[in-house]
């Protein structure tokens, strides 16, 4: 039986003979049923239609899917001496992508920021003998293919590593979480935020929303909870979720501008 993903977030759902009824994550208000309505791909599908490319991102190896699928993410590859880190990830996990990561040192873990990019977390950790998903449990209800390498981990932060910490900040999802890399930015501390903290097109400041698609903004005492959570960490560079989406130098000073921008302009 066939593996389902979503044309329109690429979430992947279990195996069966017939597609879903529904996608819970397109359902909520956070994201939307195609315009088209509900629509399918097979894994077998989406890999004839679609591939993934790898290229550097600011000094971290990165993957997505070309021609653009769903919302269009890229994953990041967080370097360890132990075998890299997932931070976030696609909905495809092809041959000729996992023997590239296997040659930077293999997967020991994934780590994803929130529920719009779960993507292929099962199928990227079978690869590499089953490796642990990080998500955060407050987020559960949105995992569309249960697998036992999911940790729903809990609290305000989770460490993968001596370089490497979760911090659950909330945002447009209650486990809205980011990674700490304390060894990245040549040891200047690097952040990695998808789009829980949004990096703008001047890659000089960040917004925050609710909902992206729908323009639902995310109200002040949101943000300022991101900006608790974030402020013990230090960190000069900022990678956000798409290509060259990143601020590159000062990015704490950045973050700092744009919480007190963000609030001032919602406030009216």
């Amino acid at each position: 039986m066939p593996l389902w993903t979503c044309e329109q977030c690429g979430a992947q759902f279990p195996d069966s003979t017939a597609p879903p009824t529904a996608c819970v994550v397109c359902e909520d208000e956070r994201q939307y049923v195609n315009w088209k309505g509900q629509t399918w791909l097979t894994r077998e599908e989406l890999a004839k239609e679609h591939r993934l490319v790898w290229r550097d991102d600011l000094g971290i190896a990165g993957i997505a899917v070309e021609p653009g699928f769903a919302i269009g993410q890229r994953a990041l590859l967080v370097p360890e001496a132990d075998g890299c880190v997932m931070w976030d990830c696609v909905p495809l996990a092809t041959p000729e992508a996992i023997d590239h990561v296997r040659s930077l040192g293999g997967l020991k873990a994934i780590a994803v920021s929130h529920p719009h990019y779960y993507g292929a977390v099962a199928d990227w950790s079978e690869a590499f003998g089953g490796v642990p998903v990080y998500l955060h449990g407050d987020d559960r209800a949105f995992v569309t293919r249960p697998h036992p390498s999911i940790v729903p981990w809990t609290g305000d932060s989770h460490r993968i590593s001596d370089d490497i910490l979760l911090v659950r900040t909330g945002g447009h999802f209650a486990g809205g979480t980011v990674l700490h890399w304390r060894a990245g930015a040549q040891g200047k501390g690097a952040l990695l935020t998808g789009d829980v903290a949004m990096v703008a097109m001047d890659r000089r400041s960040l917004s925050f929303m609710y909902s992206f698609p729908n323009y639902i903004p995310l109200n002040a005492a949101a943000v300022r909870r991101i900006a608790d959570g974030v402020a013990p960490l230090g960190f000069d560079r900022i990678y956000g979720a798409w290509w060259g989406r990143n601020i590159e130098a000062n990015a704490k000073a950045a973050f700092e501008m744009s919480v007190r921008r963000y609030i001032a302009a919602i406030a009216g």
